[in-house]
């Protein structure tokens, strides 16, 4: 089985929030690697991931990074494929903000679609629908779970019929 979709890290500090993004592509039956690359320490490393990621059947990637956040930038320029950028709280970080900003403002020619911090499950659900747009049978999987996060709200509104409170009116 070959990966479609290449999760990468920063570093393996990272796992906790990337492993998100690998059981949702698990869930849904899609052929994933993770690997840690840095664009600082491992520069040339990236450049040759990136280089070759297409000619060997990657057709998303998902990047995670934390604090100046340069892996997701640095990998969109070097590849043809779609970069979902995953900002990731780091110790070194600014709250998180220097990663949002360091991933979402790139600059004009290198899109990375950025999700919200620590966001590595909707990197995966996002994925999920890129590649569905070509594969029918992925794409029913994906109107199947967001049918059930919908039935889930359904179900949670019943469950809070029965809460009750002095002036609650419903």
């Amino acid at each position: 089985m070959d990966p479609k979709v290449s999760i990468l890290m920063g570093s393996t500090s990272d796992l906790p929030i990337m492993e998100q993004a690998a059981r949702l592509l698990d869930e849904f039956e899609i052929p994933f690697e993770i690997n840690a690359l840095s664009a600082h320490r491992t520069p040339d490393r990236a450049m040759e991931f990136a280089r070759g990621a297409y000619d060997r059947g990657i057709r998303v990637i998902i990047a995670g990074a934390g604090g100046a956040a340069h892996l997701p930038g640095v990998i969109a320029a070097l590849t043809p494929l779609p970069v979902i950028g995953v900002p990731i709280r780091a110790s070194i970080s600014i709250d998180g903000w220097d990663s949002i900003l360091s991933i979402l403002q790139m600059p004009p020619g290198i899109p990375v679609a950025t999700v919200g911090l620590d966001g590595a499950r909707n990197a995966g659900i996002l994925a999920a629908q890129i590649l569905a747009a070509g594969d029918p049978g992925l794409m029913e999987k994906i109107k199947t779970f967001k049918s059930d996060l919908a039935d889930k709200i359904v179900k949670a509104n019943e469950e809070l019929k029965q809460v009750r409170y002095k002036y609650k009116t419903n």
